[in-house]
């Protein structure tokens, strides 16, 4: 049977958690009476809102022993299902068929493919979210669901929001509207990815790395990948579902991987580091682009086609110079957006030459644990006859200050140079 959860890998006990909270609230809609007259609007009194039927105060929280409330923060590790988790619940709140989650309604079917009215999803393109957007949903967050379910807004790397972005949701969360849903998702709960004020209003729900066993099983049986190469993209991706399926499917995906485990062996000296460097920048850089090209080109011809491109009536002219302003702000997004990618690519590539240096650990210490990149065994295995584990760590770690470096908006190529100078020294 279909189900909406059912790419939510290897993750029960989130799942059985958030279909509580999901019968919880269809209980809250029946009490209010709505579900005898899906089109109505908000009942009178506390049953018609969800953190009040939940026994929450005005200020937000979760009470004792309670499975549904109006705010919820979904943590854990990259690749781990957070916005995939959070899209599900949402598709589930929405479920026409009792709250099933059934994933074959217009309720289901229309939050999953993004197009359902009283659902919005907030997806940063660049660095950042800004205030303005931020009041503009949750002014529209604060409606009356056009479907008499919820309104639900679903804010993806909620970790990205500017400190006002921040103040503004907070007051929503603080002072909830009536049958409105915030579902926030964020790498972790520390101070510097979500602030104290918004988690501690919130129900949390962490999600675990699935394991890799987990991720070739739907790779080998939804995806219909070959079994061998289900396992060895689940292990390479390290518990990541999309990067397994992206390694799976894409043979540039496999190539790019290739040259970053290769890096290693070309530090040879100070030259050949800044050289790699080098390498692994434009490699992200090329990867980014490819990936904004389609979407920029798009964006830009129809915004000068909505502008009166290559009009020839009376004034035509007149509007595309006027036009110069949209333009050049459509250009500063798309900016901030291939600023991202090639952040999120270069970021990949740390993550599987972390995998490497943690392979030659392993060896290095014996350790009875499965490899990361099986098909760098013999790689991993000789370089661990030449380095001691002390510097193998110093080298692992070298990679991780790395990636704490560029999200913390040092230079790239500055934080990838150092790494490679500290990787050939050890």
């Amino acid at each position: 049977m279909p189900d909406v959860f059912a790419d939510l890998v290897g993750q029960a006990e989130a799942v059985e958690t958030l279909r509580r909270a999901v019968a919880a609230a269809e209980i809250i809609r029946t009490e209010a009476g709505l579900a005898a007259n899906p089109g109505a609007g908000p009942a009178a009194g506390p049953e018609a809102d969800p953190a009040a039927a939940a026994g929450v105060s005005g200020g937000g929280g979760v009470a004792t022993g309670t499975a549904m409330t109006h705010a919820w923060i979904f943590t854990g590790p990259p690749g781990s299902g957070r916005s995939v988790a959070a899209r599900a619940f949402a598709a589930a709140l929405q479920c026409v068929r009792g709250g099933t989650g059934c994933g074959e309604c217009a309720g289901c079917h229309t939050t999953l493919t993004g197009t359902h009215a009283d659902v919005r999803f907030v997806v940063p393109e660049g660095l950042s979210i800004g205030v303005g957007e931020m009041r503009a949903l949750v002014l529209r967050a604060a409606s009356t669901p056009s479907g008499g379910r919820w309104q639900v807004l679903v804010i993806e790397d909620a970790d990205r929001l500017t400190e006002a972005a921040g103040n503004a949701l907070l007051k929503a969360i603080e002072e909830p509207p009536p049958r409105t849903v915030f579902l926030l998702c964020t790498p972790s709960t520390h101070p510097d990815d979500i602030s104290v004020t918004i988690r501690s209003r919130c129900r949390v729900l962490t999600l675990r790395q699935p394991s890799p066993e987990a991720v070739a099983t739907v790779l080998r049986d939804r995806d219909g990948v070959a079994a061998d190469v289900a396992g060895w993209a689940a292990a390479a991706a390290q518990g990541h579902v999309g990067r397994a399926r992206r390694l799976a499917r894409d043979p540039e995906a496999r190539k790019r991987r290739d040259a970053v485990l290769a890096l290693p062996r070309r530090l040879t000296g100070v030259g050949a580091c800044f050289d790699a460097a080098s390498t692994l920048i434009e490699a992200a850089e090329a990867e980014a682009e490819a990936a904004v090209a389609e979407s920029d080109a798009t964006e830009r011809a129809a915004l000068e086609t909505a502008l009166g491109a290559g009009g020839t009536g009376r004034g035509a002219s007149g509007a595309i110079r006027g036009s110069a302003g949209q333009l050049k702000d459509l250009e500063r997004r798309q900016k901030s957006r291939a600023t991202r990618a090639q952040r999120d690519a270069l970021d990949r590539a740390l993550v599987d030459l972390a995998g490497f240096y943690r392979d030659v650990l392993t060896v290095s210490l014996r350790a009875p644990v499965a490899p990361v990149h099986t098909d760098a065994a013999r790689t991993a295995g000789a370089a661990a006859e030449k380095w001691t584990a002390e510097s193998t760590l110093r080298r692992l770690e070298a990679v991780l200050s790395c990636r704490t470096a560029i999200e913390t908006n040092v230079k790239p190529r500055i934080a990838v140079e150092a790494m490679m100078l500290a990787l050939w020294r050890g």
